[in-house]
Formats: structure tokens, C-alpha cells, sequence
């Protein structure tokens, strides 16, 4: 283990992935909250969502709030290729390896092995492609999870979720500064294009029909756009976030090993607690996609489908200036810890 700036990192060798390509001297960034209790079973991992790095989503890490430090011990786990773990923009690996969750999250449990002794998880949270990470831990590793939230993710990458960042990722490589199949300088064009894609999909129709935007105090649909989606991703490596989007479109828990590529076999290996939390008005994890899945949790201790009656769209997974969303997840998360 070695620290840098607020946060810590696990040297975890050299690792072979499941493309077959092995990854020299893999780091794992990571952060803790609060205490880790002498029965080591108040542990909580929070991975972290796409080009999101640990500070910007322990917002709902404090004191009697979402994730509470003062009873559990939470750690929030850096996924590849955001910058602070492993990426393209601090390695010398070119190409970079195409990395998926099963890798990640067979880094994240060494990490909870190999340096903190833990056996139990007592929930694993996760937003977004962090939510999609949680839905691997509790495949692929289900006598560790006795607990998992998943908010606005998926068991899989669905084909319309995956067009969707074809989108994305279309906008951004058209920048000339794509080159080779990598960026020789910043993309601004390419990165500006990217987020008005998402700012389209990212949010709902009635987000944009009420003009909710205005309660952030914008005055106009352009004012919005240009403030909150024109920057959205201007302070991320451009080549680390082409990295994320190929672990967001393989994702797939049915590619973990045991499984075979068979979807069903790896939800009825899950046996925590699942509570699916899609955004109501999400549009790439569709709440279709979580009401197909939960029939096949047929194995876990209690499986629950609670949609966020939210019209922020994805967003409403992330609720950082948005009481309403923020207290019914609250609550959620509250009852399910109880069980």
C-alpha cells in the first residue's frame, strides 16, 4: 500500500485478465470512512461510477446520511481507468487493455483480503457503472455480499444502453485530435459534442418540458447547456474515458467465469439481499431491464424492485442538489441495511 494526496493505493502486481493479457503492476486507488469494527462485518464498498473519481461521489458519506461512517467502514474503490487507479493517462501501456468489471472487482476483493482481513460485506452501493460493479460482486463473489444496492445499473450493458455510448464515444473521436486510436491532445470539440449527447440522455423529457433546469438557476435551455454539460467532462484524460466506456459496454455479469455467458446462471447465483434502484425516467438503465432481471434472483435472501419516482433521469441516482430524490434513497438504503 502506498499513499498519495488524500487517498491510498494497492500495489496489485502484475494481473492477468480475463482477455488474457496480463497487466503490469496494476494500482488500485482507494478510500476509507470511519472504522473497521473488531468482527470486521460494518463494511461497505462504494465503487465508484463513469469518470467519477472517490471525492466526487463520498457526498453522501457523512454522519447519519446515505452511507454513515460513524457505524460502518466504507471504502470506495477506484475503477480502472478514472485517473487515480490504473488508466491510460498514468501508464505506459499503449494500447491500454481492455479491462472488464470482473477484473475490477477481483482487484477490489484482494484489496479487502489482502490488506483488511474481510470476509463479510454488509453492503456494496453503487451508482451508474458502479451499480453495475455492485450487481458483479454479488455474482461473482456471493459468499462475501450479504448486501446489494443497485441505483441506476444493470447485470448487463443492454443493446440500447450500449448505442448510447456508441454516441458517445462517435462525438468524442471525431475531435482531430484523435489520432491512431488515441488522443495526442485534449479533444475540446469532441469533448463539448460528448456532452450534449449527454445531456439528452442523461435527463428526462419532463426535466426539459418543465424547465426544471431553472431551479439551478440557470435562465435559459442554452444557459443550462452550456453550464452544466459543455464542461461536464473537460476536467477527464480523454483517453481514459474512452477506457470506461469499453468496461461500460462489456459489462456483463453472465462473463464471469462460473457462468458461461449465461445470463440466468449468474442472477440465480446471487444470495444477498438485492435491491434494484432504477431511476424512473432513466433512459440507458431502463427499468425494463431490472424488472426482467429481478424474476431471476431466484436464490437471494430477498429481492426488491423499487424505482426512484424522479423525472432527473439518471441523475436521480445521484442526487447532490436534489432533497427529494436524496431522502427516498435514503430511506431505501435504511431498510435495507435492516434487513
Amino acid at each position: 500500500m502506498t499513499t498519495s494526496g488524500d487517498y491510498q493505493v494497492f500495489e496489485a502486481g502484475d494481473v492477468p485478465l480475463q482477455s488474457g493479457v496480463m497487466f503490469p503492476s496494476m494500482r488500485l486507488a482507494y478510500k476509507t470512512y470511519g472504522s473497521l469494527n473488531a468482527r470486521k462485518d460494518n463494511v461497505i464498498v462504494y465503487p465508484t461510477s463513469f469518470s467519477a473519481q472517490h471525492f466526487d461521489t463520498e457526498w453522501l458519506i457523512q454522519p447519519g446520511g446515505i452511507l454513515d461512517p460513524e457505524r460502518y467502514f466504507i471504502i470506495i474503490p477506484n475503477l480502472f481507468g478514472n485517473g487515480l487507479s490504473s488508466s491510460p493517462s498514468n501508464s505506459d501501456i499503449t494500447p491500454f487493455p481492455a479491462i472488464n468489471y470482473n477484473d475490477a472487482v477481483a482487484v477490489q476483493r484482494r484489496l479487502l483480503v489482502e490488506q483488511f482481513g474481510i470476509a463479510k460485506i454488509a453492503l456494496v452501493y453503487g451508482w451508474s457503472m458502479g451499480g453495475m460493479q455492485a450487481y458483479h460482486w454479488a455474482a461473482c463473489h456471493p459468499d462475501m455480499v450479504e448486501r446489494a444496492a443497485i441505483v441506476c445499473g444493470s447485470a448487463r450493458c443492454s443493446p440500447y444502453n450500449h448505442v448510447f455510448l456508441e454516441g458517445v464515444k462517435a462525438a468524442l473521436t471525431t475531435d482531430p485530435n484523435f489520432r491512431d486510436g488515441r488522443f495526442i491532445a485534449k479533444p475540446s470539440a469532441g469533448l463539448r459534442a460528448m456532452g450534449r449527447i449527454y445531456a439528452g440522455w442523461a435527463m428526462s423529457h419532463a426535466f426539459y418540458r418543465d424547465e426544471v433546469w431553472r431551479e439551478a438557476g440557470f435562465k435559459s435551455l442554452e444557459d443550462y447547456l452550456a453550464g452544466s454539460w459543455d464542461v461536464a467532462f473537460a476536467r477527464r484524460d480523454a483517453n481514459d474515458l474512452l477506457a470506461q466506456i469499453g468496461i461500460w459496454q462489456r459489462g456483463d455479469i453472465s462473463q464471469c467465469p462460473e457462468f458461461g455467458g449465461d445470463i440466468t446462471r449468474a442472477l440465480t447465483a446471487i444470495r444477498a439481499h438485492v435491491l434494484l434502484m432504477p431511476g424512473q425516467t432513466d433512459r440507458y438503465f431502463d427499468v425494463r431491464d431490472n424488472e426482467a432481471e429481478i424474476g431471476r434472483l431466484v436464490n437471494a435472501k430477498s429481492a426488491e424492485l423499487h424505482p426512484i419516482p424522479s423525472i432527473h433521469g439518471h441523475r436521480a441516482g445521484n442526487p447532490i442538489n436534489n432533497p427529494r430524490d436524496r431522502d427516498f434513497i435514503k430511506a431505501e438504503i435504511s431498510a435495507l441495511l435492516e434487513r
